[in-house]
């Protein structure tokens, strides 16, 4: 079962990757936004926001199968890694710069996941015990 959970929360930090780095590349090809059909022609019109649609409908999809069998407080903040992504590859695609809050805040993100995964895994084996042992 941890297999499917690394498999899980890595497709599911692919899919939400894919919708925001082709929402920005979405955004970078449509202009300033002026609310009239010439602006919706380019944002519809670039390949780039279907790449966002598509990653925002993945990451439902995944997302519900692992809520269907993943604990939800390690989920929950394990869905919140594709920061971690976007960041990174804001810097190499974007120019962006990586500062250090910004290494910090990954970092942090990163030991709350493990932390929370550790946790998971440490109550595991008293909650099998207690429902072998609960008739209910």
């Amino acid at each position: 079962m941890k297999r499917f959970y690394l498999l899980g929360f890595l497709v599911l930090m692919a899919f939400d990757t894919l919708a925001q780095v082709s929402f920005k590349y979405a955004s970078l090809h449509a202009g300033a936004l002026t609310l009239d059909l010439a602006w919706l022609a380019r944002v519809f019109g670039h390949v780039w926001i279907y790449g966002a649609f598509v990653g925002y409908i993945g990451a439902f999809f995944t997302w519900m199968t692992l809520l269907k069998y993943a604990p939800v407080g390690p989920a929950f903040a394990a869905s919140h890694l594709e920061i971690i992504s976007v960041t990174l590859l804001s810097v190499w695609l974007f120019d962006d710069a990586l500062t250090v809050p910004k290494l910090a805040g990954g970092l942090l993100i990163l030991a709350g996941v493990l932390c929370l995964a550790r946790g998971e895994e440490q109550e595991s084996p008293e909650s099998e015990a207690r429902t072998e042992t609960d008739p209910a």
